[in-house]
């Protein structure tokens, strides 16, 4: 797996499938050594174990309130000629739930795309897809929340047979698989609906061909699903 700098994206793309059975050094952290010496961050050089390790000890460092110090006017010129994030993030639009912010990340570090009902969607999907191919991110997190207002916004358009103005009923489309899912199921309908359609996306995502799937398959690429919940800042892993 190796970072091409000098090849143009589609290109890169190519020559990752072809690098797909060069030896990865799964048994440290750091992939590979002459990558990391092309790399803007080396550090994000991470298997996808030790990519969910790092997001979740800097979820620690933001719920204690303790956040690492950023010299972002030395990491700004580092990134200039590209970016090697240590993991893609599909999370809510939320304005409480700040990917960056929730995992304590410096610049460079999180390839980050935000929807309301965080969803995968053609564009989310080419997305993700262009950072596995493209920048060899070994980390995808579906990161939902507590409180989602597009969640409740879908599951009352299905109580009220009623769809939402505007194109916010694309949203209600969208989740709805997940809200019908659970309704029949005993305890809170919002919380369940909020966490099914974390795993509903983890599954598209691992399950989506021709990159992601194959990524995975190669264990190149590990998808997981988190849920935060807002009043702690805790994210808890849940699929």
């Amino acid at each position: 797996m190796y970072h091409l700098t000098n090849i143009a994206p589609s290109r890169r793309a190519l020559f990752l499938f072809a690098a797909s059975t060069v030896c990865l050094g799964f048994g440290n952290n750091i992939v590979d050594a002459k990558e990391a010496r092309r790399a803007p961050k080396p550090n994000n050089l991470l298997i996808p174990d030790a990519a969910l390790k790092r997001l979740l000890k800097g979820n620690d460092r933001y719920v204690q309130g303790v956040p690492r110090v950023d010299d972002f006017r030395r990491e700004r010129p580092a990134l200039v000629d590209g970016q090697n994030p240590c993991a893609a993030v599909l999370s809510c639009a939320d304005s409480r739930v700040a990917p960056e912010l929730v995992f304590d990340a410096g610049l460079g570090d999180l390839f980050v795309c935000r929807v309301a009902g965080n969803f995968v969607n053609d564009d989310t999907l080419a997305s993700m897809e262009y950072a596995v191919a493209v920048l060899n991110t070994p980390l995808i997190l579906v990161l939902g929340h507590d409180h989602c207002g597009a969640i409740d916004a879908t599951i009352k358009s299905l109580d009220q047979d009623k769809p939402p103005p505007g194109h916010i009923s694309s949203l209600v489309s969208a989740l709805a698989p997940a809200v019908k899912a659970t309704r029949e199921q005993a305890g809170d309908t919002f919380a369940q609906a909020t966490r099914q359609n974390v795993i509903d996306n983890v599954n598209k995502l691992k399950s989506t061909g021709p990159i992601l799937n194959a990524a995975v398959e190669q264990h190149r690429l590990k998808v997981v699903g988190g849920l935060y919940r807002i009043g702690t800042g805790k994210v808890d892993i849940v699929s």
